[in-house]
């Protein structure tokens, strides 16, 4: 939503006050939603049950904790990602129970899947904003060849 609306916002559609219009909130909102409709009851039975067999007071714990880490960040203007808090909160509450409580085995693979996003992210920014420059540049070549040529 918010790279949305500062796109937006940079472009000139938003005019000189920088505000997220309804419809990126409502678009963005129904996106979640048939995200987690289609697939999120795999991230919760992967973190709920799969890295930790969490109960009803176990997993208020881990979403209390979450939600205090992420807004404590907030104030300081840190920027964090709330799944690492609540992966970091559940594995939290998991230890308590006992250390055996946690698959010590699924949370190294989440933990290497988030080491590996940063540089593929990386790659992948990179390749496509190259691509857009090599566009942006043979249109301005073509439009320069078309005006020469009247």
């Amino acid at each position: 939503m918010g790279i949305i609306a500062l796109a937006l916002f940079t472009y000139g559609s938003l005019g000189d006050t920088f505000h997220v219009p309804l419809w990126v909130i409502a678009t963005a909102a129904l996106s979640l939603a048939l995200g987690t409709a289609a697939g999120g009851w795999r991230i919760v039975k992967t973190m709920g049950y799969t890295l930790v067999k969490l109960d009803p007071p176990h997993g208020f714990a881990a979403e209390m904790a979450a939600a205090t880490v992420i807004e404590i960040a907030t104030r300081f203007g840190v920027p964090i990602s709330t799944t690492h808090a609540t992966n970091g909160a559940i594995l939290g509450v998991g230890s308590v129970k006992s250390k055996r409580a946690v698959r010590w085995g699924v949370a190294r693979r989440i933990v290497f899947v988030w080491v590996l996003t940063l540089p593929a992210a990386s790659l992948l920014g990179w390749s496509l904003a190259d691509r857009a420059e090599v566009e942006e540049r043979r249109k301005r070549t073509g439009a320069a060849r078309s005006s020469c040529g009247s």
